[in-house]
């Protein structure tokens, strides 16, 4: 087996470790499919994508399922010799469902490894080749970055170009697959290009342009508040947090999210008088309240700077939330759309796909907004940690 050294790239960017490819005697006896035989001794595996990962391969060579168990008996006889090549990313930056290959059919699947109950274990369609996984990932990689079949994107934004590229996404993945699309690739197609619905902030002074009525369009008309000036605190000096808090504003009642509609906004500071905190952190008359989240966290603007960040009494800590107001507006945004999209498919993606829904749902926010990134490194990010609640039905 040839390959390179495995290390994660960043969401969008290109793959610039050396393919992995593998020699006849490295297939046998494991791999009788012809096409997929003569894939991994030519073209091979692509370098990590944002989307997946062949560690496995790279640090293993083909082992079974069963083998990388120890050959437990409760295992199902359809997973003993499916063979473990890699696997996707999850919601938290590290190696989550396993990507398997069957070596007679050259199917690809994914499953989770339960160790203490294999009994447990199944699989879940990935893909109907070797050949199409690595080509639905490169042109899932070329939409993130605005390249290839992608590229005449760039530049072009708003609802209508966001469904353009969904619509060319997703008949890509229909061409190629028999039947049902994969959820992973569906969640793809429907949710990956909602990126491009608000373009870089050239006007707003933000991190994006918004677009006029966005809001109001999602989540309902009368259902958005926007400010006057004499709700704005005296610290809150951010002129265009000022200005998109006036033209833009923000839903009154996002999921996760409810926004103060007493106003004036008071800061931190004032919102305590009446209740003293225990401990209030350092600045808070410049923090000013916009609103809370779920679990005693109040979301606030630092009044400087425009940083939007949550304050959790309980714990005493003050975390990064989003870059702006914008990418808020956004992120917002971005959590009804895709409650609605799932709704229209009856819940397909959240009953059959969650965590992948969950990374898609992460990496296209961190396009627009790396606050997530740099968040969950320091160890703690709100949307990263809600995103990823299954068991709290967030997305």
């Amino acid at each position: 087996m040839h390959g390179g050294t495995m290390s994660r790239t960043d969401a969008g960017s290109t793959a610039t470790m050396t393919a992995i490819t593998l020699t006849e005697d490295d297939l046998d006896p494991y791999i009788t499919h012809a096409s997929t035989r003569r894939w991994l001794t030519g073209p091979g595996l692509p370098g990590d994508s944002a989307l997946l990962t062949f560690g496995e391969l790279r640090r293993e060579g083909l082992r079974t399922v069963a083998d990388s168990l120890g050959d437990p008996d409760p295992l199902a006889a359809e997973l003993r010799d499916q063979l473990v090549i890699g696997a996707l990313w999850g919601p938290d930056g590290g190696e989550a469902e396993s990507i398997l290959l069957d070596g007679e059919t050259g199917e690809i699947a994914t499953t989770y490894f339960f160790h203490d109950r294999p009994d447990l274990m199944e699989t879940g369609p990935l893909a109907p080749s070797i050949e199409t996984l690595t080509r639905f990932t490169a042109t899932t990689d070329e939409l993130t970055a605005l390249r290839g079949q992608f590229a005449s994107y760039k530049g072009r934004h708003g609802t209508k170009t966001a469904a353009e590229a969904s619509r060319q996404l997703l008949a890509v993945f229909e061409s190629e697959t028999p039947g049902e699309v994969p959820p992973f690739w569906k969640a793809a197609a429907l949710i990956r290009p909602l990126a491009l619905v608000a373009g870089p902030g050239t006007t707003s002074g933000l991190t994006l342009d918004i677009p006029a009525r966005l809001l109001d369009q999602e989540f309902g008309q009368g259902t958005v508040a926007r400010f006057e000036e004499v709700d704005f605190p005296a610290t809150l000096t951010h002129e265009p947090t000022r200005r998109f808090l006036r033209e833009t504003g923000l839903p009154e009642d996002a999921f996760l999210f409810q926004l103060d509609t007493d106003v004036p906004l008071p800061t931190l500071s004032e919102f305590y008088e009446d209740e003293p905190a225990e401990e209030l952190p350092p600045r808070a008359d410049h923090l000013i309240r916009l609103g809370y989240l779920l679990e005693d966290n109040s979301l606030v603007v630092d009044g400087a700077t425009g940083e939007i960040l949550t304050w959790s009494e309980p714990e005493t800590t003050l975390a990064p939330l989003n870059t702006d107001v914008s990418t808020l507006a956004f992120t917002l945004w971005l959590l009804h759309r895709e409650k609605a999209i799932d709704a229209d498919l009856s819940g397909e993606l959240t009953a059959e796909a969650y965590d992948q829904l969950a990374t898609t749902m992460l990496q296209t926010l961190s396009t627009v907004d790396p606050t997530g990134t740099d968040a969950r490194m320091a160890g703690r990010h709100y949307w990263t940690e809600a995103f990823q609640d299954e068991a709290g039905g967030v997305l």
